[in-house]
């Protein structure tokens, strides 16, 4: 039987390699293949039925103050279409010349677009031309940092500069703590949680309602147990509910998401109550993981009188920060700091790349480090401080603005996001690009956001609520939101 299948399977084999004439005499292998190009796309999206053509005509939906968000209905209306150059490009140039208008009128869109930008925490304030020299090369580092892989167009030198000046920030000696320059800060907390989840792997994750939802993605990805922890007004963890939920599963490792400033709020979680919490319920510091989450007050923190220390001299596991905030960096980054003790659960020899590797997207941007270094040496400590303070000042000159108008504000103690009410008309948030949930919205006051641009964005407002409510109507009462002490509704004025 066995012979009468091999049998069969060689005429088989055969005859389907005599069908494919494979390199046949005239194979050509430097021949150019001239196939028809598919149609260019006019819209981004190809063509669109009637029913398509109605949605996409129709503004976003409010329900309670919340957009609805529907998967297939949001459809892009622009699209810049890549088309192919003419044959004869070479000689007259059309296709540079265009790409070039196209370029210009962008350059255009993001000045206006960069005036008007208060919702999201980002320091559009720098100047990298110094850099431009190095946009030529392809830059990147792969594996751990630490170690030199066969890729030899690296900028590991100024990684590992860029951590160690982060590992004196947060306390932690050079031979003690692990570290590389992410893409983002979600890429930071993803890489804090695994390491809490190799530790424990029955532990579970523990993170306040407020948390970024990366937190709930790392959750979601690592197929980890998650208890979303309640609040307070603030919208800093509260230790109450934290200690319920501990002692109902006092039978299972905890690993913890703490917050540096939380997305909306600005809030920022009692790391000491925390630790305190823990302890109290009988977690000892061999059946806990922390990690902070401090993309955007990670770096802050340590410049604000009276604020509490994110230091590894606490029982903390990882640290992470985003450089495209504060810092300013032109493209997303971040930077994540562990224990060197606890990467071992995540190390592994790649020999692809004559090094190691224990980070979460493998290839990493290389230019992001020079960046880094670039503005921390520029910079220093004496210029984050001042940076800082001028935030904090700008913050609370906003707060103060807005309730003189008569619009319910809020101000964490240690932030610059100042919370109020949503704004009526999606159109003006989307001007401003303000960050809304539910019926409050939030501007986090950056180095770049100067006092003009707020009196700017507070005439706006003022104008706009002026018409919003003229017919009587009244602003929503935000006491659950922002508290009553904040809260210049009619009810609580």
């Amino acid at each position: 039987m066995v012979g009468a299948f091999e049998s069969d399977q060689s005429l088989t084999m055969a005859n389907l390699i005599e069908k494919l004439d494979i390199l046949s005499d005239d194979f050509d292998p430097t021949a150019v293949v001239t196939e028809p190009l598919p149609s260019p796309v006019t819209n981004g999206i190809g063509e669109v039925n009637d029913e398509e053509k109605n949605l996409m005509k129709t503004k976003p939906e409010v329900n309670g103050g919340e957009r609805e968000m529907v998967l297939g209905r949001n459809i892009h209306t622009t699209s810049l279409a890549v088309t192919e150059p003419e044959v004869n490009d070479e000689f007259t140039g059309d296709k540079e010349a265009y790409m070039a208008s196209v370029l210009a009128r962008y350059r255009k869109t993001l000045v206006e677009r960069t005036k008007f930008h208060l919702g999201y925490p980002y320091n559009l304030d720098f100047d990298y031309g110094a850099l431009g020299q190095l946009q030529h090369f392809s830059i990147n580092n792969l594996g751990d940092p630490f170690i030199e892989s066969n890729y030899g167009v690296h900028s590991r030198p100024f990684e590992v500069g860029v951590l160690d000046w982060f590992a004196r920030l947060w306390e932690i000696e050079r031979d003690d703590y692990w570290g590389y320059i992410t893409n983002c800060g979600t890429e930071g907390n993803l890489h804090g949680i695994l390491v809490g989840r190799e530790m424990f792997p029955d532990g579970i994750l523990y993170a306040s309602r407020e948390s970024h939802y990366s937190v709930f993605k790392a959750a979601r990805m690592y197929r980890m147990e998650c208890e979303k922890v309640d609040t307070l007004i603030s919208g800093e963890i509260d230790c109450d509910d934290f200690r319920k939920k501990l002692l109902a599963n006092k039978d299972k490792p905890a690993i913890l998401n703490v917050n540096i400033g939380t997305t909306v709020k600005g809030a920022v979680d009692d790391l000491d109550l925390v630790i305190k919490t823990l302890e109290e319920c009988g977690f000892s510091h061999d059946r806990f993981y922390i990690h902070c989450d401090g993309a955007l007050f990670g770096l802050m923190m340590p410049f604000v009188k009276r604020a509490p220390k994110v230091t590894f001299n606490k029982p903390i596991g990882s640290v992470s920060v985003s450089g495209h905030k504060f810092v300013g960096c032109p493209m997303p980054c971040g930077v994540q700091i562990t224990r060197m003790e606890h990467i071992k659960v995540l190390s592994n020899n790649v020999e692809y790349l004559a090094s190691r590797d224990a980070t979460i997207m493998g290839s990493r941007n290389g230019h992001a480090p020079l960046f880094l270094w670039y503005t921390l040496n520029r910079k220093g400590y004496k210029g984050f401080q001042k940076e800082v303070q001028k935030c904090l000042r700008n913050a609370h000159y906003l707060k103060d603005r807005l309730r003189e108008a008569g619009i319910s504000a809020m101000l964490n103690e240690l932030s610059s996001t100042v919370v109020f009410e949503r704004p009526k008309d999606e159109e003006f948030v989307r001007r401003w690009q303000l960050a809304c949930q539910g019926d409050i919205a939030h501007v986090v006051v950056m180095p770049s956001v100067t006092i003009e641009k707020l009196d700017n964005f507070l005439k706006d407002l003022v104008k706009h609520r002026s018409v919003w409510y003229e017919d009587g109507s009244q602003p929503p009462c935000l006491a659950s939101e922002v508290g009553t002490n904040n809260c210049i509704c009619p009810a609580h004025k």
